[in-house]
Protein backbone atom coordinates (compact mmCIF):
# COMPACT_ATOMS: atom_id res chain seq x y z
CA UNK A 1 0.00 0.00 0.00
CA UNK A 2 1.35 3.39 -0.94
CA UNK A 3 2.15 5.78 1.87
CA UNK A 4 -0.86 7.85 2.81
CA UNK A 5 -3.28 5.65 0.88
CA UNK A 6 -6.67 5.06 2.52
CA UNK A 7 -7.25 1.37 3.41
CA UNK A 8 -9.94 -0.27 1.30
CA UNK A 9 -12.06 -0.89 4.42
CA UNK A 10 -12.44 2.87 4.90
CA UNK A 11 -12.88 3.99 1.31
CA UNK A 12 -16.25 5.26 0.12
CA UNK A 13 -17.99 2.73 -2.12
CA UNK A 14 -21.63 2.12 -3.08
CA UNK A 15 -21.88 -0.43 -0.23
CA UNK A 16 -19.93 1.79 2.18
CA UNK A 17 -21.10 5.42 1.74
CA UNK A 18 -19.42 8.24 3.60
CA UNK A 19 -22.30 8.53 6.11
CA UNK A 20 -21.92 4.91 7.24
CA UNK A 21 -20.15 4.38 10.55
CA UNK A 22 -19.15 0.72 10.46
CA UNK A 23 -18.62 0.51 14.20
CA UNK A 24 -22.07 1.89 14.96
CA UNK A 25 -23.64 -0.37 12.35
CA UNK A 26 -21.90 -3.46 13.72
CA UNK A 27 -22.88 -2.64 17.31
CA UNK A 28 -26.48 -1.89 16.36
CA UNK A 29 -26.89 -5.21 14.54
CA UNK A 30 -25.17 -7.01 17.42
CA UNK A 31 -27.49 -5.30 19.92
CA UNK A 32 -30.51 -6.24 17.81
CA UNK A 33 -29.39 -9.86 17.78
CA UNK A 34 -28.88 -9.85 21.55
CA UNK A 35 -32.43 -8.55 22.00
CA UNK A 36 -33.69 -11.17 19.55
CA UNK A 37 -31.97 -13.90 21.55
CA UNK A 38 -33.90 -12.74 24.62
CA UNK A 39 -37.06 -13.84 22.82
CA UNK A 40 -35.72 -16.63 20.63
CA UNK A 41 -34.74 -18.79 22.42
CA UNK A 42 -34.68 -16.95 25.78
CA UNK A 43 -38.35 -16.46 26.59
CA UNK A 44 -39.33 -19.52 24.55
CA UNK A 45 -37.20 -21.60 26.94
CA UNK A 46 -38.25 -19.68 30.04
CA UNK A 47 -41.98 -19.91 29.28
CA UNK A 48 -41.78 -23.56 28.27
CA UNK A 49 -40.07 -24.48 31.54
CA UNK A 50 -41.63 -22.17 34.14
CA UNK A 51 -45.16 -23.49 33.54
CA UNK A 52 -46.78 -26.75 34.53
CA UNK A 53 -45.56 -29.64 32.37
CA UNK A 54 -48.82 -30.02 30.47
CA UNK A 55 -48.54 -26.41 29.18
CA UNK A 56 -44.87 -26.42 28.13
CA UNK A 57 -45.50 -26.75 24.39
CA UNK A 58 -48.35 -24.25 24.28
CA UNK A 59 -46.45 -21.63 26.26
CA UNK A 60 -43.30 -21.92 24.16
CA UNK A 61 -45.31 -21.86 20.95
CA UNK A 62 -47.14 -18.66 21.91
CA UNK A 63 -43.74 -16.95 22.06
CA UNK A 64 -42.48 -18.60 18.86
CA UNK A 65 -45.58 -17.61 16.89
CA UNK A 66 -45.50 -14.02 18.14
CA UNK A 67 -41.85 -13.62 17.16
CA UNK A 68 -42.58 -14.63 13.57
CA UNK A 69 -45.89 -12.74 13.26
CA UNK A 70 -44.40 -9.45 14.47
CA UNK A 71 -41.68 -9.65 11.82
CA UNK A 72 -44.23 -9.59 9.01
CA UNK A 73 -46.37 -6.90 10.61
CA UNK A 74 -43.28 -4.80 11.24
CA UNK A 75 -41.88 -4.71 7.71
CA UNK A 76 -45.25 -4.46 5.94
CA UNK A 77 -46.76 -1.57 7.93
CA UNK A 78 -45.82 -1.23 11.61
CA UNK A 79 -42.25 0.13 11.41
CA UNK A 80 -43.30 3.36 9.74
CA UNK A 81 -46.32 3.66 12.04
CA UNK A 82 -43.77 3.71 14.88
CA UNK A 83 -40.81 5.60 13.39
CA UNK A 84 -41.96 7.13 10.10
CA UNK A 85 -43.54 10.40 9.05
CA UNK A 86 -46.10 11.93 11.40
CA UNK A 87 -49.77 11.16 10.75
CA UNK A 88 -51.13 12.21 14.14
CA UNK A 89 -49.41 13.49 17.29
CA UNK A 90 -49.34 9.89 18.53
CA UNK A 91 -49.08 7.88 15.30
CA UNK A 92 -46.90 7.59 12.21
CA UNK A 93 -47.99 6.92 8.64
CA UNK A 94 -48.30 3.24 7.73
CA UNK A 95 -46.24 2.09 4.74
CA UNK A 96 -43.97 -0.87 3.95
CA UNK A 97 -40.30 -1.08 4.90
CA UNK A 98 -39.41 -3.49 2.10
CA UNK A 99 -38.08 -1.49 -0.83
CA UNK A 100 -34.38 -1.42 -1.61
CA UNK A 101 -34.18 2.35 -2.05
CA UNK A 102 -35.77 2.88 1.38
CA UNK A 103 -33.76 0.29 3.28
CA UNK A 104 -30.24 1.16 2.05
CA UNK A 105 -30.59 4.90 2.68
CA UNK A 106 -29.32 6.48 5.87
CA UNK A 107 -31.70 5.99 8.76
CA UNK A 108 -33.75 9.09 9.55
CA UNK A 109 -36.42 9.43 12.24
CA UNK A 110 -38.12 12.29 10.48
CA UNK A 111 -40.60 13.20 13.22
CA UNK A 112 -37.95 13.58 15.93
CA UNK A 113 -36.92 17.12 14.98
CA UNK A 114 -37.68 19.47 17.90
CA UNK A 115 -39.00 22.95 17.14
CA UNK A 116 -39.78 25.99 19.24
CA UNK A 117 -43.31 27.38 19.25
CA UNK A 118 -42.28 29.93 16.62
CA UNK A 119 -41.25 27.10 14.26
CA UNK A 120 -37.48 27.55 14.52
CA UNK A 121 -35.33 24.47 15.04
CA UNK A 122 -34.40 23.52 18.60
CA UNK A 123 -32.86 20.11 17.84
CA UNK A 124 -32.39 18.27 14.51
CA UNK A 125 -34.03 14.96 13.74
CA UNK A 126 -32.19 11.80 14.74
CA UNK A 127 -30.00 10.43 11.92
CA UNK A 128 -28.08 7.33 13.05
CA UNK A 129 -25.02 6.59 10.93
CA UNK A 130 -26.25 3.32 9.45
CA UNK A 131 -28.95 2.25 6.99
CA UNK A 132 -32.68 2.04 7.59
CA UNK A 133 -32.42 -1.76 7.31
CA UNK A 134 -30.42 -1.83 10.56
CA UNK A 135 -32.95 0.35 12.36
CA UNK A 136 -35.85 -1.78 11.12
CA UNK A 137 -34.10 -4.90 12.45
CA UNK A 138 -33.25 -3.35 15.82
CA UNK A 139 -36.71 -1.95 16.48
CA UNK A 140 -38.44 -5.14 15.30
CA UNK A 141 -36.74 -7.06 18.09
CA UNK A 142 -38.22 -4.63 20.62
CA UNK A 143 -41.70 -4.98 19.19
CA UNK A 144 -41.38 -8.77 19.27
CA UNK A 145 -40.27 -9.04 22.87
CA UNK A 146 -43.06 -6.69 24.02
CA UNK A 147 -45.88 -8.93 22.83
CA UNK A 148 -44.01 -12.02 24.07
CA UNK A 149 -43.74 -10.48 27.56
CA UNK A 150 -47.48 -9.78 27.40
CA UNK A 151 -48.07 -13.47 26.65
CA UNK A 152 -46.74 -14.32 30.11
CA UNK A 153 -50.03 -13.08 31.59
CA UNK A 154 -52.07 -15.48 29.43
CA UNK A 155 -50.19 -18.78 29.64
CA UNK A 156 -52.11 -21.93 30.40
CA UNK A 157 -55.52 -21.10 28.99
CA UNK A 158 -55.69 -18.70 26.00
CA UNK A 159 -57.10 -20.15 22.78
CA UNK A 160 -54.12 -20.33 20.42
CA UNK A 161 -56.25 -19.21 17.45
CA UNK A 162 -57.39 -16.15 19.40
CA UNK A 163 -53.74 -15.44 20.24
CA UNK A 164 -52.86 -15.64 16.55
CA UNK A 165 -55.40 -12.90 15.87
CA UNK A 166 -54.47 -10.86 18.95
CA UNK A 167 -50.77 -10.42 18.09
CA UNK A 168 -51.06 -8.40 14.84
CA UNK A 169 -53.97 -6.34 16.16
CA UNK A 170 -52.16 -5.37 19.36
CA UNK A 171 -48.92 -4.53 17.58
CA UNK A 172 -50.82 -2.36 15.11
CA UNK A 173 -53.11 -0.44 17.43
CA UNK A 174 -51.23 -0.37 20.74
CA UNK A 175 -47.48 -0.85 20.34
CA UNK A 176 -47.07 1.49 17.36
CA UNK A 177 -48.87 4.30 19.19
CA UNK A 178 -46.69 4.07 22.30
CA UNK A 179 -43.51 3.67 20.24
CA UNK A 180 -44.24 6.70 18.05
CA UNK A 181 -45.42 8.84 20.96
CA UNK A 182 -42.29 8.25 23.04
CA UNK A 183 -39.56 7.34 20.54
CA UNK A 184 -40.62 8.20 17.02
CA UNK A 185 -41.16 11.92 17.53
CA UNK A 186 -44.72 11.94 18.85
CA UNK A 187 -46.19 14.30 21.41
CA UNK A 188 -44.59 12.69 24.48
CA UNK A 189 -41.17 12.74 22.79
CA UNK A 190 -41.64 16.41 21.88
CA UNK A 191 -42.75 17.22 25.43
CA UNK A 192 -39.65 15.63 26.90
CA UNK A 193 -40.92 12.45 28.57
CA UNK A 194 -37.89 10.17 29.02
CA UNK A 195 -37.97 6.51 28.09
CA UNK A 196 -34.40 5.55 27.36
CA UNK A 197 -35.01 1.98 26.22
CA UNK A 198 -38.59 0.92 26.82
CA UNK A 199 -39.64 1.12 30.45
CA UNK A 200 -42.92 2.58 29.20
CA UNK A 201 -43.09 1.52 25.54
CA UNK A 202 -42.27 -2.12 26.31
CA UNK A 203 -42.67 -2.97 29.98
CA UNK A 204 -45.46 -0.74 31.25
CA UNK A 205 -47.36 -1.44 28.02
CA UNK A 206 -46.97 -5.22 28.19
CA UNK A 207 -47.74 -5.36 31.92
CA UNK A 208 -50.93 -3.29 31.68
CA UNK A 209 -52.06 -4.94 28.44
CA UNK A 210 -51.29 -8.39 29.86
CA UNK A 211 -53.40 -7.76 32.96
CA UNK A 212 -56.21 -6.34 30.83
CA UNK A 213 -56.15 -9.29 28.42
CA UNK A 214 -56.05 -11.72 31.36
CA UNK A 215 -59.28 -10.14 32.64
CA UNK A 216 -61.04 -10.70 29.31
CA UNK A 217 -59.63 -14.18 28.65
CA UNK A 218 -60.53 -15.50 32.08
CA UNK A 219 -58.60 -17.71 34.50
CA UNK A 220 -56.81 -21.02 34.18
CA UNK A 221 -58.55 -24.15 35.41
CA UNK A 222 -59.10 -24.30 39.17
CA UNK A 223 -56.54 -27.09 39.54
CA UNK A 224 -53.91 -25.10 37.62
CA UNK A 225 -54.45 -21.97 39.68
CA UNK A 226 -54.09 -24.07 42.84
CA UNK A 227 -50.96 -25.88 41.73
CA UNK A 228 -48.74 -24.66 38.89
CA UNK A 229 -45.13 -25.77 39.58
CA UNK A 230 -42.38 -25.15 37.02
CA UNK A 231 -41.58 -28.28 35.03
CA UNK A 232 -37.83 -27.56 34.77
CA UNK A 233 -36.24 -24.92 36.98
CA UNK A 234 -32.78 -25.43 35.47
CA UNK A 235 -34.14 -24.48 32.06
CA UNK A 236 -35.85 -21.49 33.67
CA UNK A 237 -32.35 -20.37 34.68
CA UNK A 238 -31.08 -20.95 31.14
CA UNK A 239 -33.83 -18.74 29.72
CA UNK A 240 -33.26 -16.16 32.43
CA UNK A 241 -29.54 -16.10 31.64
CA UNK A 242 -30.26 -15.31 27.99
CA UNK A 243 -32.66 -12.61 29.13
CA UNK A 244 -30.14 -11.01 31.49
CA UNK A 245 -27.13 -10.99 29.16
CA UNK A 246 -29.33 -10.05 26.22
CA UNK A 247 -30.22 -6.87 28.09
CA UNK A 248 -26.72 -5.67 27.24
CA UNK A 249 -28.03 -5.08 23.72
CA UNK A 250 -31.49 -4.07 24.95
CA UNK A 251 -30.18 -0.99 26.77
CA UNK A 252 -26.74 -0.69 25.19
CA UNK A 253 -28.16 -0.31 21.68
CA UNK A 254 -30.54 2.55 22.37
CA UNK A 255 -28.16 5.47 21.93
CA UNK A 256 -28.17 4.25 18.28
CA UNK A 257 -24.39 4.42 18.43
CA UNK A 258 -21.39 2.68 19.98
CA UNK A 259 -20.58 5.61 22.25
CA UNK A 260 -19.83 6.37 25.89
CA UNK A 261 -23.51 6.63 26.76
CA UNK A 262 -23.96 3.08 25.52
CA UNK A 263 -21.23 1.97 27.91
CA UNK A 264 -22.95 3.70 30.83
CA UNK A 265 -26.24 2.03 29.93
CA UNK A 266 -24.70 -1.44 29.91
CA UNK A 267 -22.93 -0.95 33.23
CA UNK A 268 -26.01 0.44 34.99
CA UNK A 269 -28.13 -2.40 33.61
CA UNK A 270 -26.10 -5.06 35.34
CA UNK A 271 -25.67 -3.06 38.55
CA UNK A 272 -29.42 -2.60 38.96
CA UNK A 273 -30.29 -6.19 38.00
CA UNK A 274 -27.79 -7.64 40.47
CA UNK A 275 -28.99 -5.39 43.29
CA UNK A 276 -32.62 -6.20 42.64
CA UNK A 277 -32.00 -9.97 42.55
CA UNK A 278 -30.18 -9.83 45.88
CA UNK A 279 -32.87 -7.70 47.54
CA UNK A 280 -35.68 -10.00 46.34
CA UNK A 281 -33.76 -13.05 47.57
CA UNK A 282 -33.08 -11.46 50.96
CA UNK A 283 -36.78 -10.68 51.36
CA UNK A 284 -37.68 -14.28 50.52
CA UNK A 285 -35.22 -15.56 53.12
CA UNK A 286 -36.34 -13.07 55.76
CA UNK A 287 -40.08 -13.68 55.38
CA UNK A 288 -40.19 -17.32 54.23
CA UNK A 289 -37.01 -18.79 55.70
CA UNK A 290 -35.41 -19.91 52.42
CA UNK A 291 -34.36 -18.48 49.08
CA UNK A 292 -36.35 -19.21 45.92
CA UNK A 293 -34.79 -19.67 42.49
CA UNK A 294 -37.99 -18.47 40.83
CA UNK A 295 -37.95 -15.50 43.19
CA UNK A 296 -34.37 -14.67 42.23
CA UNK A 297 -35.38 -14.72 38.56
CA UNK A 298 -38.31 -12.41 39.30
CA UNK A 299 -35.97 -10.03 41.14
CA UNK A 300 -33.53 -10.10 38.24
CA UNK A 301 -36.32 -9.21 35.81
CA UNK A 302 -37.68 -6.33 37.92
CA UNK A 303 -34.18 -4.87 38.17
CA UNK A 304 -33.65 -5.07 34.41
CA UNK A 305 -37.04 -3.51 33.78
CA UNK A 306 -36.59 -0.71 36.32
CA UNK A 307 -33.26 0.51 34.95
CA UNK A 308 -34.47 0.46 31.35
CA UNK A 309 -36.15 3.92 31.23
CA UNK A 310 -32.97 5.61 32.49
CA UNK A 311 -30.14 3.17 31.81
CA UNK A 312 -27.76 5.64 30.17
CA UNK A 313 -29.00 8.68 32.09
CA UNK A 314 -28.36 7.88 35.76
CA UNK A 315 -25.21 7.46 37.81
CA UNK A 316 -24.08 4.14 39.26
CA UNK A 317 -25.25 4.97 42.77
CA UNK A 318 -28.71 5.73 41.38
CA UNK A 319 -28.72 2.33 39.64
CA UNK A 320 -28.18 0.72 43.06
CA UNK A 321 -31.02 2.75 44.58
CA UNK A 322 -33.29 1.76 41.69
CA UNK A 323 -32.26 -1.87 42.22
CA UNK A 324 -33.19 -1.71 45.89
CA UNK A 325 -36.59 -0.28 45.00
CA UNK A 326 -37.20 -2.75 42.15
CA UNK A 327 -36.29 -5.68 44.35
CA UNK A 328 -38.66 -4.64 47.14
CA UNK A 329 -41.70 -2.77 45.79
CA UNK A 330 -42.70 -5.33 43.11
CA UNK A 331 -41.96 -8.07 45.69
CA UNK A 332 -44.48 -6.40 48.00
CA UNK A 333 -47.13 -5.93 45.31
CA UNK A 334 -46.76 -9.56 44.17
CA UNK A 335 -46.30 -11.36 47.47
CA UNK A 336 -48.46 -9.25 49.79
CA UNK A 337 -50.73 -6.73 48.07
CA UNK A 338 -51.86 -9.09 45.30
CA UNK A 339 -53.05 -11.65 47.85
CA UNK A 340 -54.95 -9.06 49.87
CA UNK A 341 -56.63 -7.22 46.99
CA UNK A 342 -59.75 -9.09 45.88
CA UNK A 343 -59.79 -7.37 42.47
CA UNK A 344 -56.30 -8.69 41.65
CA UNK A 345 -57.26 -12.12 42.90
CA UNK A 346 -60.04 -12.28 40.31
CA UNK A 347 -57.59 -11.68 37.45
CA UNK A 348 -55.33 -14.61 36.61
CA UNK A 349 -52.00 -13.05 35.56
CA UNK A 350 -50.12 -16.33 35.13
CA UNK A 351 -46.53 -15.12 35.55
CA UNK A 352 -47.29 -11.91 37.43
CA UNK A 353 -46.30 -9.74 34.45
CA UNK A 354 -48.18 -6.80 35.97
CA UNK A 355 -45.80 -6.84 38.95
CA UNK A 356 -42.54 -7.64 37.18
CA UNK A 357 -43.07 -5.33 34.19
CA UNK A 358 -45.85 -2.77 34.78
CA UNK A 359 -44.96 -1.96 38.39
CA UNK A 360 -41.20 -2.12 37.77
CA UNK A 361 -41.49 -0.17 34.50
CA UNK A 362 -43.50 2.60 36.14
CA UNK A 363 -41.06 2.64 39.05
CA UNK A 364 -38.14 2.99 36.63
CA UNK A 365 -39.79 5.81 34.71
CA UNK A 366 -40.62 7.71 37.89
CA UNK A 367 -37.14 7.32 39.38
CA UNK A 368 -35.59 8.39 36.07
CA UNK A 369 -37.56 11.61 36.56
CA UNK A 370 -35.72 11.97 39.86
CA UNK A 371 -32.19 10.75 39.08
CA UNK A 372 -31.55 11.63 35.41
CA UNK A 373 -28.11 13.30 35.50
CA UNK A 374 -27.72 16.51 33.42
CA UNK A 375 -24.45 15.66 31.66
CA UNK A 376 -25.61 12.14 30.78
CA UNK A 377 -28.91 13.58 29.54
CA UNK A 378 -27.02 15.92 27.22
CA UNK A 379 -25.32 12.90 25.65
CA UNK A 380 -28.61 11.28 24.66
CA UNK A 381 -31.73 13.45 24.81
CA UNK A 382 -32.92 15.85 22.13
CA UNK A 383 -34.51 18.24 24.65
CA UNK A 384 -31.82 20.64 25.95
CA UNK A 385 -31.21 21.04 29.70
CA UNK A 386 -33.08 17.85 30.63
CA UNK A 387 -32.45 16.55 34.14
CA UNK A 388 -34.13 14.84 37.04
CA UNK A 389 -35.76 16.53 40.01
CA UNK A 390 -32.84 15.48 42.24
CA UNK A 391 -30.65 18.02 40.39
CA UNK A 392 -32.99 20.96 41.02
CA UNK A 393 -34.07 23.82 38.78
CA UNK A 394 -36.39 22.85 35.89
CA UNK A 395 -35.67 19.18 36.68
CA UNK A 396 -38.60 19.27 39.09
CA UNK A 397 -41.01 19.23 36.17
CA UNK A 398 -39.43 16.10 34.72
CA UNK A 399 -40.95 13.92 37.42
CA UNK A 400 -44.41 15.22 36.56
CA UNK A 401 -43.81 14.55 32.87
CA UNK A 402 -42.82 10.97 33.68
CA UNK A 403 -46.03 10.40 35.64
CA UNK A 404 -48.14 11.90 32.86
CA UNK A 405 -46.42 9.73 30.25
CA UNK A 406 -47.11 6.62 32.33
CA UNK A 407 -50.78 7.56 32.66
CA UNK A 408 -51.15 7.89 28.88
CA UNK A 409 -49.49 4.52 28.22
CA UNK A 410 -51.63 2.87 30.90
CA UNK A 411 -54.92 4.33 29.69
CA UNK A 412 -54.22 3.59 26.03
CA UNK A 413 -53.35 -0.03 26.71
CA UNK A 414 -56.39 -0.66 28.90
CA UNK A 415 -58.77 0.74 26.28
CA UNK A 416 -57.20 -0.69 23.12
CA UNK A 417 -56.50 -4.12 24.61
CA UNK A 418 -60.09 -4.34 25.83
CA UNK A 419 -61.45 -3.40 22.40
CA UNK A 420 -59.23 -5.98 20.69
CA UNK A 421 -60.27 -8.74 23.09
CA UNK A 422 -63.96 -7.93 22.73
CA UNK A 423 -63.74 -7.93 18.92
CA UNK A 424 -61.89 -11.25 18.82
CA UNK A 425 -64.36 -12.80 21.28
CA UNK A 426 -67.17 -12.09 18.79
CA UNK A 427 -65.44 -14.43 16.32
CA UNK A 428 -63.38 -16.85 18.42
CA UNK A 429 -63.48 -17.98 22.05
CA UNK A 430 -60.64 -16.30 23.95
CA UNK A 431 -60.25 -19.20 26.37
CA UNK A 432 -59.56 -22.86 25.73
CA UNK A 433 -62.53 -25.16 26.41
CA UNK A 434 -62.72 -26.55 29.96
CA UNK A 435 -62.14 -30.15 28.90
CA UNK A 436 -59.02 -29.21 26.95
CA UNK A 437 -57.76 -27.20 29.92
CA UNK A 438 -57.64 -30.42 31.92
CA UNK A 439 -55.41 -32.09 29.32
CA UNK A 440 -53.18 -29.27 28.06
CA UNK A 441 -50.68 -29.57 25.22
CA UNK A 442 -51.90 -32.87 23.85
CA UNK A 443 -55.43 -31.53 23.43
CA UNK A 444 -54.32 -28.20 21.96
CA UNK A 445 -51.35 -29.25 19.81
CA UNK A 446 -51.30 -33.04 19.76
CA UNK A 447 -47.75 -32.85 21.15
CA UNK A 448 -46.02 -33.22 24.50
CA UNK A 449 -42.85 -31.70 25.90
CA UNK A 450 -41.75 -34.85 27.74
CA UNK A 451 -42.57 -38.50 27.04
CA UNK A 452 -42.43 -39.75 30.63
CA UNK A 453 -45.00 -42.54 30.53
CA UNK A 454 -44.11 -44.42 27.38
CA UNK A 455 -42.80 -43.50 23.96
CA UNK A 456 -45.59 -41.93 21.94
CA UNK A 457 -48.16 -42.30 24.73
CA UNK A 458 -50.70 -39.48 24.80
CA UNK A 459 -51.16 -37.27 27.84
CA UNK A 460 -54.90 -37.71 28.28
CA UNK A 461 -56.94 -38.01 31.44
CA UNK A 462 -56.51 -41.79 31.62
CA UNK A 463 -52.74 -41.41 32.02
CA UNK A 464 -52.54 -38.15 33.94
CA UNK A 465 -55.34 -37.54 36.39
CA UNK A 466 -55.29 -34.05 37.85
CA UNK A 467 -57.18 -35.23 40.92
CA UNK A 468 -54.16 -37.21 42.15
CA UNK A 469 -52.18 -34.06 42.92
CA UNK A 470 -52.14 -32.39 46.27
CA UNK A 471 -52.98 -28.71 46.49
CA UNK A 472 -49.73 -27.82 48.26
CA UNK A 473 -47.66 -25.16 46.52
CA UNK A 474 -43.97 -25.77 45.92
CA UNK A 475 -41.25 -23.18 46.55
CA UNK A 476 -41.33 -19.68 47.95
CA UNK A 477 -42.02 -17.03 45.30
CA UNK A 478 -44.71 -18.70 43.22
CA UNK A 479 -46.20 -17.95 39.85
CA UNK A 480 -49.18 -15.73 40.65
Amino acid sequence: MAAGAIPMAYQTTPSSPDWLNKGDNAWQMTSATLVGLQSMPGLVILYGSIVKKKWAINSAFMALYAFAAVWICWVVWAYNMSFGDRLLPFWGKARPALGQSFLVAQSELTATAIRYHNGSAEAPMLKPMYPVATMVYFQCMFASITIIILAGSLLGRMNIKAWMAFVPLWITFSYTVCAFSLWGGGFLFQWGVIDYSGGYVIHLSSGIAGLTAAYWVGPRSASDRERFPPNNILLVLAGAGLLWLGWTGFNGGDPYSANIDSSMAVLNTHICASTSLLVWTILDVFFFGKPSVIGAVQGMITGLVCITPGAGLVQGWAAIVMGILSGSIPWYTMMVLHKKWSFMQRIDDTLGVFHTHAVAGFLGGATTGLFAEPILCSLFLSIPDSKGAFYGGPGGSQFGKQIAGALFVTAWNIVITSIICVIISLILPLRIADQELLIGDDAVHGEEAYAIWAEGELNDMTHHNESTHSGVSVGVTQNV
